[in-house]
């Protein structure tokens, strides 16, 4: 394979990020944390559950962790694909580059979001949280998703929905093409280093052939922010 496209998951290939902060905002309240607005955890959401309530709160809540995936237990029924995720994963694939789901999320959130996502036949991998020894913004998922493509850096990019994922796939030298979906701004994911940004994963389809996702492997690529030429 030419290239390696590493996709993360929650925010950009399912609707979800609302979810968690609803499930972080019922798992403080168990904890006796009250008056936290969701407004404030939205935007820490792809952040590692290790760093997210230390980063809210500056200091950490015992039990947090388990009371926020016990929360989001309950409201996983409501997580859904996003339009144009599948399509996007199978076209990638078709291009011949490798695809691996680059998840941090625990190994038995990864696999409920595998069968919502249905794309195991279009991917070559995946990590979970067993994976990486810090969560993001550490690059230790993205190092993990690397050796599962089984590509350098030089040759793979990271499709993202955060600056958490822009911060860590830019400390390994990958560019990023963010998607709106987990609920950033464009203006956002692009001031964290985002090489290019589309509203949804619908959009960057409709564009694939003229994205930097396209030029993967090819001879002399080199992304924006990397030393070379691009869109």
């Amino acid at each position: 394979m030419s290239g390696a496209v590493l996709l993360d998951v929650d925010g950009t290939l399912v609707d979800s990020n609302w979810i968690h902060t609803l499930a972080w905002s019922r798992a403080l309240r168990a904890c006796g944390v009250e008056g936290v607005a969701m407004a404030r955890i939205h935007p820490l959401v792809g952040m590692g559950a290790d760093r997210l309530v230390e980063e809210l709160l500056g200091h950490p809540v015992d039990g947090a962790s388990d009371a926020h995936h016990a929360a989001y237990e309950e409201l996983r029924p409501d997580v859904r694909a996003l339009p144009g995720a599948r399509d996007l994963v199978r076209a990638l694939h078709e291009r011949g580059l490798a695809v691996v789901l680059a998840s941090s999320s625990k190994e038995d959130e990864l696999e409920f979001l595998r069968q919502v996502l249905e794309v195991d036949d279009w991917v070559d991998g995946a990590t979970s949280a067993d994976d990486a020894e810090q969560s993001k913004p550490s690059p230790d998922i993205f190092r993990a998703a690397l050796e599962v493509a089984g590509v350098e850096a030089a040759d793979a990019a990271v499709v993202g929905d955060t600056r958490w994922d822009v911060q860590a796939a830019t400390e390994l030298g990958l560019p990023t093409v963010g998607v709106c979906t987990g609920g950033t701004r464009p203006d956002e994911l692009r001031a964290a280093g985002a090489a290019e940004v589309y509203e949804d994963p619908t959009a960057l389809l409709a564009d694939l052939d003229d994205s930097l996702l396209a030029r993967l492997g090819s001879p002399g690529f080199a992304a924006p922010g990397r030393g070379g030429p691009g869109p």
